[in-house]
C-alpha cells in the first residue's frame, strides 16, 4: 500500500537566494500494522529513504521493536530542510527476522509510506488501509536552542522477575499543549540490575521541552521483556527547570511511583528512585542568530586588472564596457554584492584592484583602491563600486602578474585588528574576481592559512575561459589546504567558482552557489572563538522561553558548557 501526504517544518529563513538550511527531526510511530508472525507479533523496523535525482537511497533506520503492532520508535531521523526544494521521503516498514541486514529476503515487508516535506502540516498522518496506519511527526531544530546531555541512573527498583532481577529501561515523553505525549528518548536495557546506570544521551532542547522549561515530561521505567511484553515498574513527572537544579555536587532525584501499588499498599513509598546525576547544556547557534544579533558583513571586492584580460577598449576584452549589457566582472560583482549588501547597515564596500600600473607613477600595484583614495577605499553601495570600476579602467594600464596574496593579507590584517572586540559584530567577505590562475600560489596558500584564523571568508570567481584546474587547490573541497610548510588551514574559508558555469543561469543561481558556504563559515569561526551572538532587540510580546534565555558563555559547537 502506498499513500501520499505532506509533512512540514517551518524553516528558519531563506536569505534571498541563499538557502539557510534548517535541521528537521522526524519521529515515527505505527498503528495496527499487519501481523506476519505465527506465534508472536511482528518485530517492526522503519527504513527512511530519500529521493536524489530520481533514485531512492537509504538515509537511516530505526531500532527493531519486538512483538509490537503499534510501535513508537525512539530513533529520531535528522535531515536538512531546504525551503526551496521538494523533498520526497519514503518510509519502509519491515517485520525483522534474526539479526541479518534489514530488508533481506527473510524479512516480511509491511508497508511503504511516501511523503513530501513541505510547509503545510506538522504531522503526516496516513489514512488507514488494510489495517495500516502510520504517523510521522516533524519539528525544526532551531539554531539557538542547542541540546542537552543527560545522565540518568536509578536505585532500588522493584524486582519484577522470579529467578533474576529486573532488566530496566527508561522512557521520557514530552507532554504537548494538546495533551498528547511524544516520545523523546528511550534508553538501553540494563540487564539483571535494580540499580542501573544508563548511558548518557543527547537530545535537542526543542525536542525535549519545545524550549519551555516548565513543560511537563512524563518518565516511565520498565522491566524489559524479550517478547515485547514489558512490565511496568513506575513513573514520575519532571520539568527541564527541575533538572537544571543539579550542580555543586548535588543530584536531582524523583520517586518512581506505581499508581496501582500506591492505591493498594498502605505503607507503599515508591518502586525505586530515579536520579539525574549530571546535566551538560550545549549551545549551538546558527548564522541567523549572529545576523539577528547585529553581526555586520563587511564586503570587499578585488578585481583582476592583469593584461591577460585584454585591452578594455577592445570588444573582446573581459573588461570591455558594453553599454547594453554588463561584462562578466560586473555580472559576478552585482550578483554577489547585492546579496551581501543586505547584511551591511552602512552599505559601504571596499573596492580594490591588482595587477595594474596605476597613476601617478604607473608602477605595478597588487593592492590599490579603484577609487584612487588610499585613505578611504569604500564606495557607496554596489552601484558605487560599479561606477568606481568603470571610472578606473581608462586611468590604469593592465599589466601583471596575477598576485592575490597581498590583498588577502591586507583584509586578514584588517579583520585581525577587529578581533580585539570580543563580540560577534563584524565579519568580512572578500570577493576576488580573476581571469587566470594566480601566479603567487605559494604565498597565496600561506596567506589563506593565516586568514583562516580571522573572521573572514574568501570567494574566488574565475572569469573567462582559462584553465582553472589549479584553483581548485585553494577551495579545499578535495582535501585540506596547507601552507608551503605543511600547516593546514584552521577552517575552510575559500570557495572557488568558474563564472562560465553560470553564463546562462540567473544571477541568483551564481550568488547562491558562491555564498552557500559562508553561513557555516561564520558559525564555525565564532564557535571556535567561543563567541555567542549578541542578543537581538527583544520585542514587547516575546514569550518567555528557553530560546530567549541569555547565555553566559558559548562553547564551541560540540563542546560542553
Amino acid at each position: 500500500s502506498s499513500h501520499y501526504s505532506e509533512l512540514s517544518a517551518a524553516p528558519t529563513l531563506s536569505c534571498g537566494p541563499v538557502a539557510c538550511v534548517s535541521k528537521v527531526e522526524l519521529r515515527v510511530a505505527c498503528k495496527a500494522l499487519l501481523d506476519r508472525d505465527t506465534l508472536n507479533k511482528s518485530d517492526p523496523c522503519v527504513i527512511l529513504m530519500v529521493q536524489n535525482q530520481g533514485q531512492w537511497t537509504e538515509l537511516d533506520r530505526t531500532e527493531v521493536i519486538k512483538s509490537n503492532l503499534h510501535p513508537v520508535f525512539a530513533k529520531v531521523f535528522t535531515l536538512d530542510y531546504y525551503f526551496e526544494e521538494v523533498q520526497k521521503l519514503r518510509f519502509e516498514v519491515y517485520d525483522i527476522h534474526g539479526t541479518h541486514s534489514i530488508g533481506a529476503r527473510d524479512d516480511d515487508f509491511l508497508v511503504i509510506t511516501l511523503m513530501v516535506l513541505s510547509t503545510c502540516h506538522t504531522t503526516g498522518c496516513l489514512p488507514a488501509e488494510n489495517k495500516i496506519f502510520s504517523l510521522v511527526h516533524a519539528e525544526e531544530i532551531s539554531g539557538n536552542n542547542g541540546y542537552v546531555e543527560l545522565f540518568f541512573c536509578a536505585k532500588k527498583l522493584d524486582d519484577k522477575d522470579l529467578f533474576s532481577k529486573s532488566d530496566p529501561f527508561l522512557e521520557i515523553y514530552r507532554i504537548n499543549d494538546d495533551g498528547t505525549e511524544q516520545l523523546v528518548h528511550r534508553t538501553e536495557v540494563i540487564k539483571n540490575n535494580l540499580n542501573p546506570v544508563w548511558e548518557p544521551f543527547k537530545v535537542s532542547l526543542i525536542s525535549l521541552c519545545s524550549c519551555d522549561e516548565d513543560r511537563k515530561l512524563k518518565c516511565l521505567v520498565w522491566d524489559s521483556d524479550s517478547r515485547g511484553k514489558h512490565d511496568f515498574i513506575g513513573e514520575f513527572y519532571a520539568t527541564f527547570r527541575e533538572m537544571q537544579k543539579i550542580g555543586g555536587g548535588s543530584k536531582v532525584t524523583w520517586d518512581c511511583m506505581n499508581p496501582k501499588y500506591k492505591l493498594k499498599k498502605k505503607n507503599y513509598k515508591n518502586s525505586g528512585v530515579v536520579i539525574l546525576s549530571d546535566l551538560k547544556l550545549h549551545r549551538v547557534y546558527s548564522f541567523l542568530d549572529y545576523i539577528m544579533g547585529g553581526c555586520q558583513i563587511h564586503f570587499t571586492v578585488a578585481i583582476d586588472f592583469t593584461a591577460s584580460n585584454g585591452d578594455p577598449r577592445n570588444s573582446c576584452s573581459l573588461h570591455y564596457i558594453n553599454p547594453y549589457q554588463p561584462n562578466e566582472y560586473l555580472k559576478a560583482l552585482i550578483a554577489v554584492g547585492e546579496i551581501c549588501q543586505d547584511y551591511d547597515s552602512d552599505k559601504r564596500f571596499s573596492a580594490l584592484g591588482f595587477g595594474a600600473r596605476i597613476p601617478p607613477n604607473y608602477e605595478v600595484s597588487h593592492d590599490f583602491a579603484i577609487n584612487f583614495n588610499p585613505e578611504d577605499d569604500e564606495c557607496e553601495e554596489i552601484q558605487g563600486v560599479v561606477e568606481a570600476y568603470q571610472n578606473c579602467l581608462p586611468k590604469i594600464q593592465l599589466y601583471g602578474p596575477t598576485n592575490v596574496s597581498p590583498i588577502i593579507s591586507r583584509i586578514a590584517k584588517l579583520s585581525a585588528g577587529e578581533e580585539t572586540i570580543k563580540d560577534a559584530s563584524r565579519y568580512h567577505i572578500l570577493l576576488i574576481l580573476t581571469d587566470g590562475v594566480v601566479t603567487d600560489m605559494a604565498d597565496t596558500r600561506e596567506a589563506i592559512v593565516r586568514a583562516s584564523y580571522q573572521p573572514l571568508s574568501i570567494i574566488i570567481v574565475g572569469v573567462g575561459n582559462a584553465d582553472f584546474t589549479d584553483m581548485q587547490i585553494l577551495d579545499g573541497d578535495d582535501g585540506v589546504l596547507r601552507s608551503p610548510k605543511g600547516e593546514p588551514v584552521l577552517r575552510d574559508i575559500v570557495q572557488f567558482v568558474p563564472f562560465r558555469d553560470f553564463k546562462t543561469a540567473s544571477p541568483a543561481a551564481l550568488a547562491k552557489c558562491v555564498l552557500a558556504e559562508v553561513p557555516n563559515q561564520v558559525v564555525e569561526y565564532y564557535s571556535h572563538k567561543a563567541i555567542c551572538p549578541m542578543p537581538p532587540v527583544p520585542s514587547c510580546d516575546s514569550p518567555t522561553s528557553l530560546a530567549n534565555t541569555p547565555t553566559e558563555s558559548l562553547p564551541a559547537v560540540g563542546t560542553t558548557a
